[in-house]
């Protein structure tokens, strides 16, 4: 697949089976995400990779009770609204059971850090796409950064103390029909584009 159809026809996926990522087709998407452009070259991108069931199945109950423990407020981002009353309802899993959940982190107080590992994100995206598997960007973990439950738990992974998830990525085969992910190009709404000269 080349390189813009990659780009044009990813799609999130939010069903995935249980089938594992073989290591040397995750190893070409870390790669892909190691080559992301950062910010003055600097390179500090932390991936963390959990693929053992057990600790996602408990880092996901741990997300889900303390999403639980928060309130909707008004004009809150949907999507964090939504993870909030998910969870309440108790039965919220914030990585949609992928059988492979990439962490980026950076340094908390590096200006550049939501913009690096957000290149680092779209960069395994587009190479999980050509290597017909599914993701998804994760948020929830960026959004849980300051609690201390799960901030405890990201440096039991061994996130450096002064660093923070900025975002996350599920990762795995999808369950669909063909077993492929889903790549029907969706109409653009936005991201207008303003010539100037």
């Amino acid at each position: 697949m080349d390189a813009l159809t990659a780009i044009l026809t990813r799609r999130s996926t939010r069903k995935f089976t249980d089938r594992p990522v073989e290591d040397e087709v995750l190893q070409k998407i870390l790669e892909a995400g190691r080559y992301a452009p950062s910010g003055g070259n600097n390179q500090t991108t932390h991936l963390i990779v959990i693929r053992d069931p057990e600790v996602l199945r408990a880092l996901a109950a741990s997300v889900r009770e303390e999403f639980a423990k928060m309130e909707v407020t008004p004009g809150m981002y949907k999507s964090m609204a939504n993870s909030i009353t998910r969870a309440k309802g108790g039965s919220y899993v914030f990585h949609y059971d992928a059988p492979v959940l990439i962490l980026t982190a950076n340094k908390k107080d590096y200006g550049n850090n939501i913009a690096d590992c957000s290149c680092v994100l779209e960069n395994m995206m587009i190479a999980a796409n050509a290597l017909d598997l599914g993701t998804c960007w994760i948020n929830q973990l960026k959004w849980l950064n300051e609690n201390e439950v799960i901030l405890e738990k990201m440096i039991g992974f061994g996130m450096a103390e002064d660093e923070r998830v900025w975002g996350g990525l599920a990762v795995g085969y999808p369950d669909s029909e063909d077993g492929l992910p889903y790549r029907v190009m969706a109409e653009r709404k936005g991201n207008r584009v303003t010539f100037v000269g």
